[in-house]
């Protein structure tokens, strides 16, 4: 007996395929993996859904997702309207293609090198900001923990503002020329069509960027961990930072596919979050 598709669907095979060996199976593996009390070597430990219940009553996991939700908060509004403003204030000039591809390119750079480039200009003790103003303007987040999340979320923002900066100006492409124009004829200036006309326009781009920052909140790890490594006294240690502290320092790699498990119900809420909220910006 032949196997028969429909027609179209043999073109989607290699992808579903790739999909479930590196997507499907991994997520089933470490679906098993958090059923159980493994440090790694030993044979690991059934445990049913012991490592779940800890996650209701374990204090260090609520402090993780208290700092990341503090991040989200700092970044956020930050990322968001900023992005929104340098979109607007750039839109028609005529730097502005050369602008936008110069805010773009810390989005190219990868994240090691960008923190290494950060930790040598902003390192408290030595760092070349601290050594030209004599310390006066160095962000002592080698032992505050606000200046430490500052830096984070100031890295955060750094490295992803160009493709904000693309996405709201797409947006502003899409703005029909005669709303604009009928808008001017009506007497209305540059400033009030900007603010008033263009910006609430905007909002599906920006309903969108709010939803993708929350995302980059939580997976902040990679900043946290060549930046800060969670410190200090555990002021940066993200969800993600924790997960990866309990499964590759503390070897407790059950639990720390429960966590895994668990960052991804939190990333599928933002992603049916981001879902309702541009539907309800469409209508």
């Amino acid at each position: 007996m032949k196997l028969r598709l429909p027609a179209g669907w043999w073109g989607v095979v290699p992808s579903l395929t790739l999909l479930a060996i590196f997507v499907l199976y991994p997520l089933l593996q470490v679906m098993q993996i958090s059923s159980l009390k493994w440090d790694g070597v030993a044979a690991g430990e059934s445990i049913g859904f012991g490592n779940y219940q800890r996650l209701f009553s374990d204090p260090d996991l609520g402090r993780s997702l208290i700092t990341t939700l503090t991040l989200a908060a700092f970044v956020l509004p930050i990322f968001v309207v900023l992005a929104a403003i340098i979109a607007i204030e750039l839109e028609g000039t005529r730097f502005e293609r050369l602008i936008k591809a110069i805010m773009f390119l810390p989005g190219l750079w990868t994240v090691g090198a960008s923190a290494i480039g950060w930790y040598t200009l902003y390192a408290p003790d030595y760092g070349i900001l601290a050594t030209i103003t004599n310390g006066a303007l160095a962000l002592p987040w080698g032992d505050q923990g606000w200046a430490a999340l500052t830096l984070v979320g100031a890295f955060t923002i750094w490295q992803n503002i160009g493709y904000a900066v693309l996405v709201v100006s797409a947006g502003l492409k899409g703005i029909p020329y005669e709303t604009l124009e009928a808008a001017r004829v009506d007497g209305a200036n540059e400033s009030q069509i900007r603010w008033r006309i263009v910006l609430p326009l905007l909002r599906p781009s920006l309903t969108f960027l709010a939803v993708i920052g929350g995302l980059y909140a939580l997976q902040s790890y990679t900043a946290v961990f060549l930046l800060t490594r969670g410190g200090p006294f555990g002021s940066t240690k993200v969800l993600g930072y924790f997960l990866y502290e309990t499964a590759f320092e503390r070897f407790e790699f059950g639990y720390g596919a429960a966590l895994s498990i668990f960052a991804l119900v939190v990333a599928f809420t933002f992603a049916a979050l981001q879902a309702r909220a541009l539907r309800g910006s469409e209508q």
